[in-house]
């Protein structure tokens, strides 16, 4: 699997999916300012890469949720991803949204998950882990079970560690925050100052200013 999350990173650095401005830092929609961004959807735009994320999804999800008799993306970022492994999985697929929808039938959940199902979540990235848990809950109060969630990419704060297992819900990823960076350094992408900064962010990201 580390071999796996090296080359994933790789790629995601390759196509600039990972963005890494230790001197510039970016404002997350929680407010937090970040050194670091990381956007997952631009892999739907190269044909090798998309489906490379969708393969190594799918057997993620055979490896460790075999029960799965469903699949649900939350939106907006994972609604892409899950469908095609839903696709690639011939399971039924439903994906949802951070609220309900404002008109027509109100769904906070669009599609149509079977009552009871077992189902695994599709996420692209993982930070604090709260809108993620927040469609885990949706689709246990719909009347199914959560067998697990798979995702392409996790920082790895402890905040959502501790929420995952809060919640019961076991997290699989295909790279992550460690891989990264040392993926970055190695490449010359960024220096070792930037990975001193990375870490010193990293440790308390609620409250780190540059």
């Amino acid at each position: 699997m580390d071999t796996l999350k090296k080359a994933f990173a790789s790629k995601l650095l390759k196509i600039k999916a990972i963005k890494l401005q230790p001197n510039d830092p970016f404002t997350w929609a929680s407010g937090w300012k970040s050194p670091f961004y990381c956007d997952n959807r631009k892999t739907l735009s190269f044909a090798d890469l998309r489906n490379f994320v969708k393969l190594e999804l799918v057997h993620a999800i055979l490896e460790h949720f075999p029960e799965a008799e469903a699949v649900a993306g939350v939106a907006t970022g994972a609604i892409a991803q899950g469908a095609l492994v839903a696709d690639e999985l011939c399971l039924p697929f439903a994906y949802v949204r951070s609220k309900p929808k404002d008109h027509g039938m109100g769904n906070l959940i669009e599609g149509e998950l079977p009552k009871g199902a077992k189902v695994v979540v599709v996420e692209d990235l993982i930070s604090t882990g709260g809108s993620s848990l927040k469609a885990v809950e949706a689709i246990r109060q719909a009347g199914c079970e959560v067998v697990g969630m798979v995702a392409s990419y996790t920082y790895g704060f402890p905040i959502a560690e501790q929420a995952f297992a809060d919640a019961g819900v076991k997290l699989v990823t295909l790279t992550d925050y460690e891989n990264v960076v040392a993926e970055a350094l190695e490449t010359g992408y960024i220096s070792n100052a930037d990975v001193d900064l990375l870490h010193e962010w990293r440790k308390d990201p609620a409250n780190w200013k540059k």
